[in-house]
């Protein structure tokens, strides 16, 4: 695909529509000697500028002077990906108006779905679904629009797609589910609104990890409480080692804690065959866990005296 070099004419339309310049986009418009459709070197139109900026004036301008509203930049995004990405929903709710289509992907399968839903654009998103776009668009790497929300922890994102019929374990291709996600991220609002709408908990990827270690290897407590919340595996996990090892490893005497709380076995070896007292010098940590141990002993002592 190639476009026509810029002329001082074109490029002086493309600031105007970049800066909300509606008088002299119009003049330039109704000059003749620039076309609604000219792009630059990377297949942008006008529209798609102005749709980008959020300025609906321009945007109204160019398509009544008959702007292609569904052009493709060669990177495959049109307009309404545009604006779907900038979260303007007047723009977005204009554009179905004369035509737009959620159908159009970019080179990495991306859509005005995924692009709203990845930056939390509740309004959008909405308008975009009422509009048939696909809740169940996903990137070539298998990113739902709920995966990407739950990345960004937009929770009220996330609970309209999900009320829409996403699918809560529906995972990328690597088996990352927005579950884990969220929790890598440290997101427990957007953990517990899963959870409740039957995410699976022990969901692996496949390197092996789940979101309770990802959470415990991270520290992050709530999203932690959330989990336990639920009976997530305490155990040794299909990577070899466990939550209550990754806490314990990552520093965090609180997760150690937490961990120990819920009934983590401080006797599990992982697959070096180290138990999780043998992977730190935290004094604080191995008190903790030699105190756990000490109740387990004390407790068979007691069955067995």
């Amino acid at each position: 695909m190639s476009f026509k070099k810029e002329t001082p004419l074109a490029n002086a339309a493309f600031w105007a529509a970049r800066r909300g310049s509606l008088a002299l986009l119009r003049l330039l418009l109704t000059s003749g000697r620039v076309d609604v459709d000219c792009r630059d070197s990377c297949g942008t139109s006008l529209l798609m500028v102005a749709s980008y900026a959020g300025h609906i004036d321009c945007v109204r301008e160019l398509v009544l002077q008959g702007a292609d509203i569904n052009l493709q930049r060669e990177s495959g995004t049109t307009a309404l990906f545009f604006a779907a990405q900038q979260g303007h929903d007047d723009v977005v709710r204009f554009l179905f108006e004369f035509g737009a289509s959620t159908e159009f992907r970019t080179k990495d399968g991306g859509t005005a779905l995924l692009a709203a839903s990845q930056y939390g654009h509740r309004q959008v998103v909405d308008t975009l679904l009422k509009h048939g776009a696909n809740v169940h668009d996903q990137l070539y790497d298998g990113a739902t629009a709920l995966f990407l929300a739950a990345q960004g922890g937009y929770l009220e994102v996330t609970r309209l797609l999900l009320s829409s019929g996403a699918r809560v374990n529906q995972p990328r291709q690597d088996g990352t589910a927005p579950l884990w996600i969220a929790s890598q991220m440290g997101h427990s609002e957007v953990v517990r609104v899963m959870l409740l709408r039957g995410a699976d908990r022990d969901a692996a990827r496949d390197d092996g990890s789940t979101a309770l270690l990802k959470a415990a290897n991270k520290g992050y407590h709530d999203v932690i409480q959330e989990l336990l919340k639920f009976s997530p595996s305490l155990g040794i996990l299909k990577n070899g080692t466990s939550a209550l090892h990754a806490a314990v490893l990552s520093g965090n005497v609180k997760t150690v804690a937490l961990l120990l709380e819920a009934g983590a076995d401080p006797a599990l070896r992982n697959k070096a065959n180290k138990l999780p007292a043998e992977l730190t010098q935290n004094e604080r940590i191995l008190s903790l866990l030699r105190g756990k141990e000490g109740h387990r002993k004390s407790y068979l002592s007691c069955i067995f005296d």
